[in-house]
């Protein structure tokens, strides 16, 4: 087996089946260990290790640009981080990478960003919409998707139904940079055509 093998395979979500909600919930406090983030969906617990740097640097990246555009789009917003969503009747907890409130006293997230650097896990979208979030982005091999909410499930749109003015190709081109004080300024200066 080689290095680029094992590493892959270390990177990749350890996936334990078979779970009910009550022993996930029983599990989950003795495995709250630096370095790990848990999820659970349907019954399967993932178990996952916490991203290195590039998909740090893209997660920050994506939201220091969307947070530039929101405030000079004047949204009313609230980052909420990779915070911890769960629902025990519909059996999901999932952590986003970034999530934003859009606007004042919201009950739920509007929208999940997630970074895939990895492959495998539990089915994202089938999670957030059990939680019932509007609107998830997925940032995967230097494209950014964009799914909205529907009675059905997820479907891709081309740009953003909640941020309907937001420039998608710049604001890919800007995440891909490779200055991140650069990407912001180009943003920026866009952002300010646009508006």
């Amino acid at each position: 087996m080689t290095a680029t093998t094992l590493e892959e395979k270390l990177d990749r979500p350890l996936l334990f089946p078979g779970l009910t909600w009550e022993q996930f919930k029983t599990l989950e406090p003795m495995l709250d260990i630096p370095g790990v983030r848990l999820s659970f969906l349907d019954g399967i617990l993932e178990i996952q290790k916490m991203p290195g740097r590039k998909h740090e640097t893209a997660k920050e990246r994506i939201g220091a640009l969307l947070e530039t555009y929101l405030l000079k789009a004047g949204f009313d917003y609230t980052p909420t981080g990779s915070l911890t969503l769960e629902n025990e009747s519909r059996l999901v907890k999932c952590e986003a990478d970034k999530s934003y409130e859009l606007g004042a006293d919201r009950e739920r997230t509007d929208l999940a960003i997630e970074v895939v650097v990895t492959s495998g896990g539990i089915d994202k979208l089938e999670a957030y919409k059990r939680l019932q979030i509007p609107e998830v982005w997925f940032w995967a091999n230097s494209r950014l998707s964009l799914y909205a909410l529907r009675q059905q499930g997820y479907e891709e749109i081309a740009s953003s139904e909640l941020l309907p003015e937001l420039d998608i190709p710049l604001f890919v081109r800007c995440v891909n940079m490779p200055s991140h004080v650069e990407a912001i300024k180009e943003f920026r200066s866009g952002c300010d055509r646009n508006l």
